[in-house]
C-alpha cells in the first residue's frame, strides 16, 4: 500500500494535476508525487489544465503561473468561477510579495518558489490536502 493509501481513509490515491510548460519540471514533479503513491496527470498550459480540471476533478493542483496562454492566476480564477474546488499550490519562479499575496488573494492555498526541494513539496502536498479533508481526521 503507497504511503498516501495508508493516509487515505477512502483508500485511493489523491489526484494530482501538474500544470507547468517546462518539461522537466512537470516531469520531475510528477514522478516524486506517483512514487509517493500520488495519481498524477500534467498539463502544459492554462487552456488544457482547465480542461483537465473539470474531466480529472484532482484532489490538488499544482500550478505554474507563467504559462504561455493564461497564466496561472487565471486558470486559478477561472477553475473557482466554475465552481471547481481542488486546493491549488502555485510553484513558481515569481517570488514578489505582490505575486504571493495576489495568488492566496484569488484562491491558492499555498505558493512555492522555484527552485525548491522535491521533499518540501510531497509534505505540502499532504499538508493541504490533510487540511481539506483528504485523509484521515
Amino acid at each position: 500500500m503507497s504511503p498516501m493509501a495508508a493516509y487515505n481513509s477512502t483508500n485511493r490515491a489523491p489526484k494530482v494535476l501538474v500544470v507547468d510548460d517546462e518539461d522537466n519540471i512537470s516531469f520531475l514533479v510528477a514522478a516524486a508525487l506517483r512514487l509517493d503513491g500520488f495519481d498524477t496527470a500534467t498539463a502544459a498550459n492554462g487552456l488544457d489544465a482547465l480542461a483537465q480540471a473539470r474531466t480529472m476533478q484532482p484532489d490538488l493542483i499544482f500550478l505554474d503561473v507563467m504559462l504561455p496562454d493564461l497564466d496561472g492566476f487565471d486558470v486559478c480564477t477561472r477553475m473557482r468561477a466554475e465552481g471547481q474546488q481542488a486546493p491549488v499550490i502555485f510553484l513558481t519562479a515569481r517570488d514578489g510579495i505582490e505575486d504571493r499575496v495576489r495568488g492566496l488573494t484569488i484562491g491558492g492555498d499555498d505558493y512555492v518558489v522555484k527552485p525548491f526541494s522535491i521533499e518540501e513539496l510531497i509534505a505540502r502536498a499532504r499538508v493541504v490536502l490533510r487540511r481539506n479533508g483528504f485523509g484521515e481526521r
